[in-house]
């Protein structure tokens, strides 16, 4: 990439530190933006060295985290009044970058923006029970209306058997997952124990998944490897599972990812608006054959994107965020005050 020697204009950081609070798989937050002249714009860019070879082969779930940050570059610009121009996959021959957005005629943002702008810093996942309070029906609408302004579809799992179906493919993609080396070995690169300060920028801190990862109906990730000693939850919540969605686009191509990660942080931050946290469940999305069973039974042929409920309950912790020193890129795409991006093992294993 060719960008600017100087340093980066006070805009640009503040978009950035909009975009950094999104969330990714694992906390990877596998993302570089780069300045478009002196205020002129933002790129978002995919860091490719931080994909998850093992959990996303393809790169698929990775453009999903850029889209989210993505979204909160827009909101930001809203947020001070402007509308932004977002320029999808500027160069088509550059497969790392995703959008180029540049700030456009002025104009007031509604309340509902600004809301949701708030909500940027206290959007949290959830891991866990909800409570057993049901989200009231027109804030179900609106989540869907939002994602349906993205380009995108949810589709909530209302019925029981839905749901138990739904379950069912989860744990196995989930014991997959607990059981392949490779998987094994990357949830662990990524989950680092708690010291203070913060010893990383990234991944997920080990006490963060503190409820046992079976206690819902929805199997979760177990990032602190508690099933090895206790296989088999204390104490499940069955009735306490909240909405579950799945979040699908016409297409499977990396404009469609792109779209789905935008759509996927709008619902997100309209929930966080509204109280609503969010716990992911995307481990069957993960495994071709699994990913296939839920289009064909769960998202009306449309290709499933995400996995998540939606309810009311605490936040988990928050996670640890890049500054945006670390990834806001100046001269010949280097990053100021903070270490090269990590790099990806170089061989992959297919899943089943």
């Amino acid at each position: 990439m060719s960008v600017s020697r100087a340093g980066p204009c006070h805009a640009s950081t503040y978009l950035v530190r909009a975009a950094v609070t999104a969330p990714s798989v694992y906390n990877t937050q596998p993302w570089i933006f780069v300045e478009e002249g002196r205020g002129k714009g933002i790129e978002v860019h995919a860091d490719i060295t931080r994909r998850l070879v093992f959990t996303d082969p393809h790169g698929r779930e990775m453009v999903i985290s850029c889209g989210a940050a993505l979204f909160n570059i827009r909101l930001a610009m809203r947020h001070l009044g402007f509308n932004p121009v977002v320029q999808p996959f500027p160069r088509p021959g550059d497969g790392a970058l995703l959008a180029r957005v540049l700030w456009g005629a002025y104009e007031r943002p509604t309340g509902e923006e600004q809301h949701m702008y708030r909500a940027l810093r206290l959007r949290r996942t959830a891991r866990g029970p909800f409570r057993v309070d049901p989200l009231p029906p027109a804030l179900t609408d609106a989540l869907r209306t939002h994602a349906a302004d993205e380009g995108a579809t949810l589709y909530c799992i209302d019925d029981n058997e839905s749901r138990q179906h739904l379950a069912g493919l989860v744990r196995e993609a989930e014991e997959f997952h607990r059981t392949d080396r490779g998987h094994a070995a990357e949830l662990a690169r990524w989950t680092w124990r708690v010291k203070s300060p913060w010893p990383r920028t990234d991944g997920i801190p080990h006490d963060t998944a503190a409820p046992h990862p079976d206690c819902t109906v929805l199997a979760g990730r177990d990032y602190a490897d508690v099933t090895r000693a206790f296989p088999s939850p204390p104490r499940r919540w069955p009735t306490r599972t909240g909405l579950v969605a799945v979040l699908s686009t016409d297409h499977d191509d990396r404009p469609d990812w792109l779209r789905a990660g935008q759509a996927l942080e709008r619902i997100l931050l309209y929930a966080a608006a509204h109280d609503v946290v969010a716990a992911f469940h995307t481990q069957p999305l993960e495994i071709p054959r699994l990913r296939a069973v839920v289009r064909g039974t769960l998202s009306a042929g449309k290709f499933p994107q995400m996995v998540l409920r939606l309810g009311y309950a605490p936040g988990g912790g928050p996670v640890p965020r890049r500054p945006a020193a670390d990834v806001l890129a100046t001269g010949d795409g280097r990053l100021p005050g903070g270490p090269r991006p990590r790099r990806a093992p170089s061989r992959s294993r297919p899943a089943p």
